[in-house]
């Protein structure tokens, strides 16, 4: 109905933006259109899990998002429309919409500089993605974001694939300095604490490790790879009660892909030596 392949389906539940599912109702059906339309203008799937995680801390009487509200994009922008209004998810800055039909000469305002700067910002930060996905050298990349670190030091994406960037080359000292700017500019980023506890776990330091993951499932409960990821620390540090827990729920949301079938290898594991 949708158009939307198995994989891209696995990689939205994957990302926490659509549930694992064997039946869909109407309902799911209206978010993972949502979904779709905004994929279909080349939004990220990480703008549109900040974006989402926006919403519901703003909304506090919105769930589900991509279901309860009409979100569309203008251009980068991701838009929802409240209370007759268009506001920008991310930030929540109330869009005004200048209706001329009636005539007249009415033009919408300048916009100031600051935001202007955020526009400029979130373009670099957008030809940052577009240079990693496309294979370019890892230095393009890097100045991209880092265009956009300058132009915005508070943005958040941008310094997280940064310190990601740095993780991936072992420079474990700029990464760690990265993730910890990405906090400060937004500590509700799921993202930014979970990659720090990748961080913490591959210098062996389990118990921040667990903390990041741990942070990241407060902010966002449906966020499989921390599942996976604390399931397996926990299995390191010996607590088999909680790697159980977090193996039952990564598979509530992810039960068909290699790595459920994982998952579901150690959940088993963990079972039997229980029982025995």
């Amino acid at each position: 109905m949708l158009h939307v392949s198995e994989r891209q389906l696995k990689t939205w539940e994957r990302s926490g933006l659509a549930p694992a599912m064997a039946v869909y109702s109407f309902r799911d059906l209206i978010a993972l259109r949502t979904l779709a339309a905004l994929r279909a203008r080349r939004i990220p799937l990480r703008n549109i899990g900040r974006a989402l995680d926006s919403l519901k801390q703003r909304l506090s009487d919105v769930h589900d998002p991509l279901a309860e509200l009409k979100i569309f994009s203008n251009g980068r922008r991701i838009t929802v429309r409240v209370a007759g209004q268009n506001m920008e998810a991310l930030t929540g800055q109330i869009l005004l919409d200048f209706d001329t039909a009636g005539g007249g000469n009415v033009k919408p305002l300048p916009p100031p500089a600051a935001p202007m700067r955020e526009q400029e910002s979130e373009s670099w930060f957008q030809k940052g993605l577009f240079l990693e996905e496309t294979g370019a050298p890892v230095e393009q990349a890097v100045e991209a974001y880092q265009q956009a670190i300058e132009l915005n030091p508070h943005a958040a994406g941008a310094l997280v694939n940064l310190g990601t960037i740095h993780y991936r080359l072992r420079a474990y000292k700029e990464a760690e300095r990265y993730y910890t700017q990405a906090l400060k500019a937004d500590p509700n980023y799921p993202l930014a604490h979970f990659n720090m506890g990748n961080l913490y776990d591959e210098r062996g330091d389990l118990a921040r490790a667990q903390q990041c993951y741990e942070t990241a499932l407060r902010i966002n409960p449906r966020y499989g790879d921390a599942h996976f990821n604390l399931a397996l620390l926990c299995e390191r540090r010996g607590d088999a009660l909680r790697a159980i827990h977090h193996w039952k729920a990564y598979l509530k949301l992810d039960s068909t892909s290699d790595w459920a079938e994982i998952a579901r290898r150690q959940f088993e594991k963990l079972r039997v030596a229980l029982l025995s």
